[in-house]
């Protein structure tokens, strides 16, 4: 089923702003005009929960995922290991755009938003970056994490020059009215909710939202380049999507995550005592025996993903800028489907931190090809800054890997962190992860060995052979953790105005 001309115009009337900005000064023109040798355009695509079930990354033979497989393997590069900022959403996205560790802003949890953070509130984002230089910004769907203010629910839409808000007008056309019928299992604070909704998939809000940069795709931009921002709701919960994503996987047919019921009994403090249990939802999951299900859902909405990719996909192989455009898709954070007796995101495992990451530079990558290389989401900043042509950003705690663009084969395994919560982080250089809690259980640690332990069941770190390895790490602990920045502030009225229809919104 066709979008109608009518919906799109209703579309675009009610959901797109357009903010006017200053004029660039003689500098930022002089750099404009560096930038024309390079003939970069920017489409940056932000995926809400996705973990390394995909395809190209083998996560799970099981997931299907055709147009992002298609991508990767005509255009780009696939990261094998990426990791992210933060385990969390907002701390993960608020540090990749502003190019700043979380550990130097304060920035750890969702309730936080980077326009309240002394130490982030003033830092130039990554999209006000190329504008500052004479890029056309632009972008739809959740890029920054979003934030309920007194002024209504700030999306980050003041970082770009338009900005349009999928989840406004086709909000309540997402069913056609009819609710679908939702399965899920719930408890507190732990609720899982899954199904198959009515209404067509061109109706969705995901969609939608790339058909509106597929669109963005055929404009001109007045001769100027353009830093597209898109951000994919899907696969974060509640995890509705149309019924034929979730004819992709029978449930007769899904195979399970494999389980290891003691895989939690070696992460101990230093008094000996167990740091963790397994989580709440994994429990009632468990004892539902609902475990398919849950997985099956997952995947569905996976698989819902990559439908509305390819409408993005081939958005830009029919626009004339298919050849000078840098494409960067990117998950915010891992997530477990069971894996350490867990479902959800947060801590420090590898099924937290690694994200999927595939990256397409005209000229300069090549296609079909995977790197080992160990990256950070924080390093997209530079890099984009590099290979665009514009000035460093003195502020950028990333590391460009432009130079493992042009030769993905070569040695790149700087230790990369992840930090979750005040003090707790962990690194990665490829083969060793090291995870310190600081901040959490008196400066436990955790060490897992990749070469012989990928799925990190054996923790070493109590082990004296491995004393050096663990030392060797801590040099690259953050020498400074800034305390927890303000959380989100309003009155029980306001709280009442944006809370007002929660229940017919997806959670965000």
């Amino acid at each position: 089923m066709k979008i109608s001309h009518k919906f799109i115009l209703f579309f675009l009337l009610s959901v797109v702003s357009i903010k006017s900005y200053a004029q660039p000064t003689q500098s930022a023109v002089d750099e404009v005009e560096k930038y024309k040798s390079k003939g970069y355009n920017v489409l940056f695509v932000a995926i809400d929960d996705l973990n390394d079930w995909v395809g190209c990354l083998g996560g799970n033979s099981q997931v299907k995922t055709p147009n992002i497989d298609r991508f990767a393997k005509e255009n780009g590069i696939v990261f094998n290991k990426a990791y992210s900022p933060s385990s969390v959403c907002c701390p993960s996205r608020s540090a990749l755009l502003t190019g700043k560790r979380v550990a130097s802003t304060g920035v750890y949890g969702n309730n936080q938003n980077i326009k309240d953070a002394p130490k982030a509130k003033d830092i130039v984002t990554l999209p006000e970056y190329f504008g500052k230089y004479g890029y056309y910004t632009l972008s739809a769907g959740k890029v920054f994490h979003k934030h309920p203010t007194d002024k209504g629910l700030d999306h980050g839409q003041w970082a770009f020059q338009e900005f349009a808000d999928p989840s406004g007008s086709n909000q309540g056309m997402l069913w056609e009215q009819t609710p679908p019928k939702v399965d899920g299992i719930k408890g507190s604070g732990s609720d899982f909710i899954w199904g198959a909704s009515k209404g067509p998939v061109e109706k969705t809000k995901d969609y939608v939202a790339c058909k509106w940069a597929a669109d963005q795709l055929q404009r001109d931009f007045d001769g100027k380049p353009f830093f597209l921002a898109l951000g994919i709701s899907k696969p974060h919960l509640p995890w509705i999507v149309p019924q034929q994503f979730y004819d992709l996987y029978p449930l007769d047919k899904v195979i399970p995550v494999a389980l290891k019921s003691d895989d939690l009994k070696d992460i101990v403090d230093k008094n000996g005592k167990q740091l963790f249990k397994p989580d709440p939802r994994f429990e009632l999951t468990d004892k539902a025996n609902l475990h398919k299900e849950v997985q099956r859902a997952y995947m569905a909405n996976i698989s819902y993903v990559d439908y509305c990719l390819g409408v993005l996909f081939d958005g830009l192989d029919k626009s004339k800028y298919a050849n000078n455009t840098v494409v960067m898709i990117w998950g915010d954070h891992g997530w477990h489907l069971s894996e350490k007796m867990k479902y959800g995101k947060t801590d420090l495992w590898e099924e937290s931190a690694r994200v999927p990451f595939i990256v397409s530079v005209p000229g300069v990558t090549k296609p079909n090809f995977k790197t080992d290389g160990v990256v950070n989401l924080l390093d997209m900043y530079p890099t984009l800054v590099e290979l665009c042509g514009l000035p460093k950003n003195p502020e950028n705690e990333g590391i460009s890997f432009a130079p493992l663009l042009k030769n993905p084969k070569m040695k790149w395994n700087t230790p990369t962190l992840t930090t979750y919560q005040y003090k707790n982080h962990s690194l990665t250089d490829g083969r060793y992860r090291y995870t310190w809690y600081g901040g959490r259980a008196n400066g436990a640690e955790e060490l897992y060995d990749h070469s012989i332990d990928p799925l990190e069941h054996n923790n070493l770190a109590l082990n004296s052979k491995y004393k050096e390895i663990i030392i060797g790490f801590q040099k690259h602990l953050p020498s400074q953790n800034e305390p927890n920045s303000p959380n989100n502030k309003l009155s029980g009225e306001d709280k009442k105005k944006m809370t007002k229809g929660k229940k017919k919104n997806e959670e965000e």
